[in-house]
């Protein structure tokens, strides 16, 4: 299976370096979609060897996602590994997830801290995230129709072929629920690998308002249809990103 790696990124100018080399030192082609960003982030993946793509303005995660996956499907990758750039993924772990899609065939196949046993498992999350991805996870799952036990994990491997089948109405954070959602409507093959939790001094960039109001008025759409919403981006645009500019390789 031919696979890329790539991370959407804002303002990671002191963790991107290690993630790129983490992939990179594991053969896999790295990307780094920058969202915008107004620190040395740019500068720090392409000296850690990764292709950069960088957002005129900043345009939200899944926006930055759109751009990544369209970019892997116009370089003929079969599929594409997405993980932050802020250190909370572990690149080593990448091969699971490659491992996972070659066997199972799945299309998506999610990180899942709450599979992951031991010290560094779902017990270190804090309380409070421990709570909201539970709940929001059981949600999503009985929305999709299938079990997700980690919704939120932003560590995943999609088949570019399933991700232009997919039809997003989001642009934000909210894109990786409704992925998995449509995906499981449309009967895509959703798996789980387990993987390690891991929190140091990353500052989230989710913004508990806007961005629950976002997830909110996403289930709202989704519960009243099974079928697709009207899309944030179609096969023949860019991704759905807007302009883009190629920084560097």
């Amino acid at each position: 299976m031919k696979v890329c790696v790539f991370m959407p990124a804002y303002n990671e100018e002191r963790h991107i370096a290690r993630v790129v080399r983490g992939a990179r030192d594991l053969g896999f082609p790295t990307l780094v979609v920058d969202d915008a960003s107004a620190d040395a982030t740019v500068e720090r993946a392409k000296v850690a060897g990764a292709v950069v793509v960088r957002h005129d303005r900043n345009r939200g995660k899944g926006m930055a996602l759109a751009t990544g996956f369209t970019w892997a499907r116009e370089n003929g990758f079969v599929a594409a590994v997405t993980l932050d750039g802020d250190g909370q993924h572990d690149p080593a772990e990448i091969p699971l997830f490659v491992d996972c899609a070659e066997r199972t065939g799945a299309h998506i196949v999610v990180g899942s801290r709450f599979l992951r046993r031991g010290a560094d498992g779902v017990a270190t999350m804090p309380a409070h995230r421990k709570l909201t991805n539970w709940f929001m996870s059981t949600v999503l799952s009985q929305v999709a129709g299938t079990r997700l036990t980690d919704s939120q994990s932003g560590f995943r491997l999609v088949r570019t072929e399933a991700w232009s089948r997919l039809r997003l109405s989001t642009a934000g954070f909210d894109t990786e629920s409704e992925m998995l959602v449509r995906a499981s409507r449309m009967g895509m093959l959703v798996q789980e690998v387990p993987i390690r939790t891991i929190y140091g001094d990353e500052v989230s960039s989710i913004s508990p308002v806007r961005d629950t109001l976002r997830w909110i008025a996403l289930l709202w759409r989704l519960s009243r249809s099974s079928h697709g919403a009207r899309s944030a981006r179609s096969d023949e645009d860019d991704g759905g990103s807007g302009p883009a500019v190629l920084v560097a390789k």
